[in-house]
């Protein structure tokens, strides 16, 4: 497992927003979630955040025959920076410095995304949240955050899902699926274990950006995984 993080990425869905039911946005949840980014922020790592929006929109599922693919997915984007404004505000109410930049411009709301700009923000000590996904259709969430992961030369791409690691089957079907500690990215894609897309999972490989795989709902969670501490699934070379 990586030492201590310096700097992070941490990739929340937008499911994680929206309380039990996974629509809209649910206070109590995105209270805790600020809360427990602000834990790990206040251990001393900058954290940029990538989020999802999949409590709003989700365009594979949503879309239907009424809307393409293409204008779907620029819909999924919206929903994205929705869920950075909700967590902007969140974060601030406990004192957390933060800015939002989005990938698609959207002036009176947000910054645009600026690498360099981005960058600086995260040595201020201020969270970082990306919204937008890539800025182009046929882009997941997931891949958005491989990419500014990279970009901002994070140490580790930290995924907070809704269970508590990357299994070897789905554990939901299959009673004898096992939990694994460690996957290499190379075993992640050639069995589809579902962490992420191919997309960003070849990403991480080819730029060495390790990913750790765990459970949201476990309090403390985020900042034990940016200390580099056994949580989860780890996923490197």
């Amino acid at each position: 497992m990586p030492a201590k993080a310096r700097r992070v990425l941490l990739k929340l869905s937008g499911e994680s927003l929206g309380g039990g039911a996974k629509r809209g946005i649910d206070s109590p949840s995105l209270v805790r979630i600020a809360t427990e980014i602000k834990r790990a922020w206040s251990h001393g790592s900058q954290i940029g955040v990538v989020v999802g929006g999949g409590n709003i929109w989700r365009g594979a599922k949503d879309r239907g025959q009424a809307i393409g693919r293409v204008t779907a997915d620029y819909m999924g984007m919206l929903a994205t920076v929705i869920n950075a404004l909700a967590l902007q505000d969140a974060l601030e109410d406990q004192g957390v410095p933060t800015r939002v930049q989005t990938a698609i411009e959207i002036a009176k709301l947000a910054e645009a995304y600026i690498r360099r700009r981005a960058i600086r923000h995260l040595e201020k000590r201020r969270v970082v949240i990306f919204a937008g996904g890539t800025g182009n259709p046929y882009f997941t969430t997931d891949t958005a955050a491989a990419l500014r992961a990279v970009e901002i030369e994070a140490d580790v791409l930290l995924k907070a899902t809704q269970v508590d690691g990357v299994y070897s089957d789905d554990p939901k079907t299959n009673p004898r699926a096992r939990k694994l500690s460690r996957v290499t990215f190379m075993q992640a894609i050639r069995r589809r274990l579902r962490v992420m897309d191919a997309t960003a999972l070849t990403l991480c490989l080819e730029n060495r950006m390790p990913i750790a795989v765990f459970a949201l709902a476990v309090e403390g969670n985020i900042a034990k995984a940016a200390c580099g501490k056994k949580v989860g699934t780890w996923i490197t070379e």
